[in-house]
């Protein structure tokens, strides 16, 4: 992650559905001939088996679907997917989507280069829950100079949009320091995509009597990159929420999840977070034992 401050957002729309063709079946999904109108996956059954065509139908080079299926380690004990993974889907469809265009991951190592999250905004719109089968699709809202907006959807197989992501990512250099985005990838945004801000979250002091939690940073908690991976942050957050009491608050639906990471935390880190009321919602605030800001976030119903 990078201190690169960021300003406030207003939310792009997606990218035009008439730009390209279907892409063909691949092997193991169904050709869209074979599928006659949507229905209910069964348990255990890919989300592409029951899907409509439309919604796995890939939009080189500007947007991609994939099946996506709830794991039981995935779920909370509600028999709800985790919120985590939400975050998780979309980076992994990114990363797939980046390497279909011939930017896969030896592409950026070879030049030093490297895609970090630098904000979220989540709205989940309905529970997911274990082992559903569902469809998550990708695709490149803008650029800035050294930065991209992705927008992911996650829908049931009929097509019900059960959240939504708006991710900014920062493209850096080798020293972590953000470097401009090659001119490239700009035509893999839609010529009348509007511009973006990037999204930002501001808070004010934490009262007093906030809630507290000081903890280590796990070596389960770390990515191949041996950082903490931005996933695990939500984790961390709801961890908080839910010991001040505000285990509704996360089953609620619809909610919003508005994430600002501000840098990275390491291997064995020691960390605090604090979690208070704050506009209706709550907020929280992850720092080092120096005082550094590592993440913040609020958590409102919709």
């Amino acid at each position: 992650m990078n201190d690169r401050p960021a300003e406030e957002t207003t939310i792009g729309e997606a990218a035009p559905a008439e730009i390209a063709e279907a892409r063909p079946a691949h092997i193991g999904e169904p050709a869209p001939a074979e599928i006659a109108e949507a229905r209910p996956a069964q348990i255990g059954e890919p989300a592409s088996a029951a899907a409509r065509p439309d919604l796995l139908a890939d939009r080189l080079p500007y947007r991609i679907a994939r099946p996506y299926r709830v794991r039981f380690e995935e779920a909370t004990a509600n028999e709800s997917m985790r919120t985590a993974i939400y975050l998780a889907w979309a980076a992994d469809i990114a990363w797939q989507h980046s390497t279909e265009l011939g930017f896969g991951r030896e592409w950026y190592a070879e030049r030093g280069l490297f895609w970090l999250v630098r904000a979220i905004q989540l709205d989940v719109l309905r529970p997911i829950p274990t082992y559903a089968g569902m469809l998550v699709s990708t695709q490149v809202l803008g650029y800035r100079r050294v930065a991209a907006r992705r927008e992911s959807d996650v829908r049931d197989p009929s097509g019900e949009l059960a959240a939504r992501l708006l991710i900014d990512w920062v493209m850096t250099n080798e020293r972590g320091i953000p470097t401009r985005v090659p001119a490239d990838f700009l035509k893999f945004v839609a010529a009348d995509t509007p511009a973006i801000e990037m999204h930002k979250v501001a808070l004010p002091a934490a009262p007093r009597d906030a809630f507290e939690r000081r903890f280590h940073v796990r070596r389960r908690d770390l990515d191949p990159l041996d950082h903490v991976n931005n996933s695990v942050y939500v984790d961390f957050l709801e961890e908080a929420l839910e010991g001040a009491g505000q285990g509704d608050l996360l089953r609620a639906t619809p909610r919003r999840y508005a994430l600002d990471f501000a840098a990275s935390a390491a291997r064995g880190e020691s960390l605090t977070g604090r979690a208070w009321p704050q506009d209706g919602g709550w907020a929280y605030r992850l720092s080092r034992e120096d005082g550094t800001e590592v993440f913040r976030a609020r958590v409102c119903r919709l």
